[in-house]
C-alpha cells in the first residue's frame, strides 16, 4: 500500500535529514519555484507536456534574463500540462513522522526561492526504455554529494496511474564538473498526428546575423531529441528506404553519375520525368554533401553535374529560328544511347520542348549556388577557379546585370520562369527570381577572381546587390503596420515626393488578405510593379529570402512568426504550401488560361509540396526556431513514405495525393533526407545559407504620409 507525498515532506525524512539541503537546492535550479509546487500530484498524460517541458528546458536564455511575466505564463502551463511529477513508498515513510516535521520546511523553502535568482541548467533528452507496463519514466540524476542517497524508487498508487520516479547519484568522468541529464519517455508517441497539432510553440534565440561562427550547442540540445520518441526505429527505416531510392535514381554518363532523374514512377508516362532537372537535383546535391564520407556520402556526383551541365552552357541554343542567350542554362538534360555511332549522347532542353517554351531563369541561379554549397561542404576550391568555371559564371551574370530599360533592380521575368513553370500570374518581378538572382549575386561574389574582367563585374554586383536589398525589403515587405498604410494610400501621386510609388490602387487589396494577416507576422509578397502588388503567399521566395539574408533579421523573424500563426493554412497536414491561396472561379480563368492541371488547391495552385521541407528546416534553424521544423517534418514522416513518396498533394490542408502527382519522386526523398540530415546536424547550416552582409544599407519603413 502506498501514497502520494510531497518532495518538500521527502526532504526532511529522518534518515535523509542531512540530504534534503543538497538535493532542494539542486532540484530549484532546474525548475522555478513556482513549477515545484504546481507540479506535484498530477498524471503525466501526454507527450505534448513532454515537449513543451524539453522546449523550455533546452531554451538557452537564463531565467534571470526573461522577463518575469514570460516566466509566469511558462510556470502557469508547465504546472497545468506537468503533473504527476513523484509518488513514494508508504512503506519506507510513515505518515507521522511526514507531518511532525512540517516546522523545517520553511528554511529550506527559502533556499528553493534564492536558488532561483541562478540560470537554469539545459536538459539534454535521450532515449529511455518503457517499463512492460506501459508506465511514464523519469530519470534525474544531480549534482554529486555525499549526503544524497544511491537511489530513491518511487512506485505509482492508484487506479490510472503511470509514472514513476528514479533519482541516481552520477559518477562523473571529472570530479568537480557535475554534468545534469534528464531522460524522458511519454507512454503517447510525440510523433502522433493528434498530439502535434496541440504542441505550443516557443521561439528560440536567433543566429541569422552571425551564421559561420554560431553556437551550434544550444539548438543541438533542442533539435536532437527528433529520434527520441518510440517512433525513431520506424523513422530510421525510412531514411534507409529513402537513401535506396535516391541511389536508384542516379543517371550515368560515361560510367560516372552525373544526377537523379526527376521521378521513378513505374505505372505513369514518363513524359519528362525520366531527365536530370537542375532545380531537382539541388536537394539530391545537398543530400550527397552533408551525408558524411564515412556513411556513404558522394560529392563526386555534385562535381560531375555542375561539370556537365557548364558544358551543355556552351551549347548552341536555338529554338525555331531564335537563338537565346550564350549564358543561358538548360532547364533539365537526359543521356540517351546512340546506336549508329555506339556510344552514349546528351541531349539538353533550353525550353524548347518545355510546356509554353519558356526558359528556365532559375537555373543559371540554382547552378551558382550549388556550386557555392560543393565548395563550402568540400573546401575544394579548384573547381570554382577552373577558367571554364569562371567563364559559365560570367555569362549567367553578365545574361542578367545587362543594361536596358528598366528602372527597377529586380530581374524582369516570363510566367512559367521557375518552379513555377506554368501560367500562374507571377510575370513581372516574382520574388522567387528575385531572392534567387540575390543569392546568385552574393555566392558570385565569393567565388568569382578579379583577374582581367572580374574586377568590374565584382563592382556591378556589389551595386546590384545594394539596390536589390534595398528595393525587396522596403517594397516587398507586408505586415500589419504596412497593409493598413497600403489601404489608406492616395492615388495619382507624382515626382519623388510619392509615397504609393507604383500607384497602387487601395481597392485591389483582395478580401482574403485582411483576414488571412495577423497581428504577429509578416511576409514578402509576390510581386510588385506598377498598379499591381501581387499579395500571394510564396513559400519558395521567402524562405531563400531568408536563407540569402535578403530578408532582415526582423523580417526573418517575422516569416516564421506567419507560419506559426498560420498554420493550417500554410502548413496543414501535408507540408508546405507552395502558394497561398488559390486560385478559384473567374480568376483562376483568367490568370491560368483554364490550366486543368492546375484547379484549386492542387499543383502549383495551392498544392503542398514535401520535396520544399528542406527550404522551411534551413529557414528554421536560421531563425533559430527548429522546433517548427521538427512539427513539420513528423507530418511528413506521418504520410510520405507511406504514400509512395508523390510529387505534391491536393486539398485546401494537403490531404490527398495529387491527382497527377507521379510517385517516387526524386526531390520529394532528397528534400525529406536534406531537412533530417540538417535538423540532426545544424552545422550543415552554412552549406546552404549565407551571413548577413552588414555593409548594405537597411531601409527605414515609416508610416504613409499619403493620408
Amino acid at each position: 500500500m502506498s501514497t502520494w507525498i510531497s518532495l518538500r515532506d521527502l526532504l526532511v525524512d529522518t534518515k535523509e535529514a542531512e540530504a534534503a539541503p543538497t538535493l532542494s537546492s539542486t532540484l530549484s535550479a532546474e525548475y522555478s519555484e513556482k513549477e515545484l509546487e504546481a507540479s506535484l500530484g498530477k498524471e503525466v498524460n501526454s507527450a505534448d507536456s513532454l515537449f513543451d517541458l524539453q522546449q523550455k528546458e533546452e531554451c538557452t536564455i537564463p531565467i534571470e534574463e526573461r522577463p518575469s511575466e514570460t516566466m509566469e505564463k511558462e510556470s502557469d502551463e508547465a504546472s497545468e500540462k506537468f503533473s504527476d511529477f513523484m509518488v513514494f513508498e508508504k512503506s519506507k515513510f510513515t505518515e507521522k513522522s511526514l507531518h511532525s516535521q512540517d516546522e523545517n520546511i520553511s528554511k529550506e523553502e527559502e533556499e528553493v526561492s534564492e536558488s532561483l535568482e541562478k540560470p537554469s541548467p539545459s536538459l539534454e533528452t535521450e532515449d529511455v526504455k518503457s517499463t512492460d507496463k506501459g508506465k511514464t519514466s523519469l530519470e534525474s540524476s544531480h549534482r554529486e554529494s555525499p549526503n544524497i542517497p544511491k537511489e530513491i524508487c518511487l512506485d505509482s498508487v492508484g487506479k490510472g496511474e503511470s509514472s514513476k520516479l528514479e533519482e541516481e547519484k552520477e559518477s562523473t568522468d571529472k570530479p568537480g564538473k557535475p554534468k545534469k541529464t534528464a531522460r524522458v519517455q511519454s507512454n503517447e508517441s510525440v510523433s502522433d498526428n493528434a498530439s502535434v497539432v496541440q504542441m505550443s510553440l516557443k521561439p528560440c534565440p536567433s543566429v541569422g546575423s552571425s551564421l559561420e561562427n554560431f553556437e551550434l550547442n544550444s539548438l543541438l540540445h533542442a533539435i536532437r531529441s527528433v529520434d527520441s520518441h518510440p517512433g525513431s526505429a520506424e523513422n530510421g527505416a525510412m531514411m534507409e528506404e529513402a537513401w535506396e531510392r535516391l541511389q536508384k535514381s542516379y543517371v550515368y554518363y560515361k560510367g560516372k553519375p552525373v544526377g537523379t532523374l526527376a521521378a521513378m514512377d513505374p505505372i505513369a508516362e514518363a513524359l519528362n520525368y525520366n531527365q536530370v532537372f537542375i532545380r531537382d537535383f539541388v536537394p539530391s546535391g545537398l543530400a550527397c554533401l552533408m551525408r558524411p564520407a564515412t556513411a556513404g556520402g558522394e560529392p563526386e556526383i555534385v562535381k560531375n553535374f555542375l561539370l556537365k551541365t557548364l558544358h551543355l552552357q556552351g551549347w548552341e541554343k536555338r529554338i525555331d529560328n531564335f537563338t537565346l542567350g550564350e549564358g543561358v542554362m538548360p532547364a533539365s538534360f537526359k543521356v540517351l544511347y546512340d546506336t549508329h555511332r555506339q556510344k552514349e549522347t546528351l541531349v539538353a532542353d533550353f525550353g524548347g520542348s518545355a510546356i509554353g517554351r519558356v526558359a528556365p531563369v532559375d537555373s543559371g541561379f540554382w547552378w551558382i549556388i550549388l556550386l557555392r554549397s560543393y565548395t563550402k561542404c568540400t573546401h575544394d576550391y579548384t573547381l570554382s577557379e577552373m577558367p571554364e568555371v569562371q567563364r559559365g559564371m560570367k555569362l549567367i551574370l553578365n545574361l542578367c546585370l545587362s543594361d536596358g530599360f528598366d528602372t527597377f533592380p529586380t530581374l524582369l521575368c516570363a510566367d512559367g520562369c521557375s518552379m513555377i513553370d506554368r501560367r500562374m500570374g507571377i510575370y513581372g518581378y516574382p520574388i522567387e527570381i528575385q531572392a534567387l538572382f540575390y543569392f546568385a549575386l552574393r555566392c558570385s561574389r565569393q567565388m568569382l577572381k578579379p583577374e582581367r574582367d572580374g574586377k568590374e563585374l565584382i563592382e556591378r554586383i556589389d551595386k546590384r546587390i545594394a539596390a536589390l536589398s534595398f528595393h525587396i525589403q522596403k517594397y516587398y515587405w507586408l505586415d500589419f503596420t504596412q497593409l493598413n498604410n497600403i489601404y489608406r494610400y492616395k492615388t495619382e501621386e507624382y515626382s519623388h515626393t510619392a509615397v504609393n510609388k507604383f500607384n497602387v490602387i487601395p481597392e485591389s487589396i483582395p478580401d482574403w488578405l485582411f483576414d488571412f494577416m495577423p497581428l504577429r507576422g509578416g511576409y514578402l509578397i509576390g510581386n510588385v510593379s506598377p498598379a499591381r502588388m501581387d499579395f500571394r503567399w510564396f513559400l519558395v521566395g521567402n524562405c531563400i529570402a531568408i536563407l540569402s539574408s535578403l530578408a532582415t533579421p526582423a523580417q526573418a523573424s517575422a516569416i516564421m512568426d506567419l507560419i506559426e500563426e498560420r498554420w493550417e493554412d500554410l502548413i496543414g497536414e501535408m507540408p508546405l504550401k507552395i502558394v497561398y491561396p488559390a486560385l478559384e472561379g473567374h480568376e483562376w480563368r483568367i490568370i491560368t488560361g483554364f490550366d486543368p492541371k492546375n484547379t484549386r488547391w492542387s499543383y502549383h495552385n495551392g498544392g503542398s509540396w514535401p520535396a520544399l521541407i528542406w527550404l522551411l528546416t534551413a529557414a528554421c534553424i536560421k531563425t533559430g526556431r527548429p522546433q517548427i521544423a521538427k512539427r513539420a517534418i513528423e507530418l511528413v514522416e506521418h504520410r510520405l513514405s507511406k504514400d509512395g513518396w508523390p510529387e505534391y498533394y491536393d486539398g485546401k490542408a494537403g490531404r490527398y495525393v495529387g491527382k497527377q502527382a507521379r510517385k517516387y519522386q526524386t526531390w520529394s526523398i532528397s528534400g525529406y533526407l536534406v531537412a533530417k540530415m540538417m535538423i540532426e546536424n545544424p552545422a550543415n547550416l552554412p552549406i546552404i545559407s549565407l551571413e548577413e552582409d552588414k555593409r548594405i544599407a537597411k531601409p527605414k519603413l515609416t508610416r504613409s504620409i499619403s493620408f
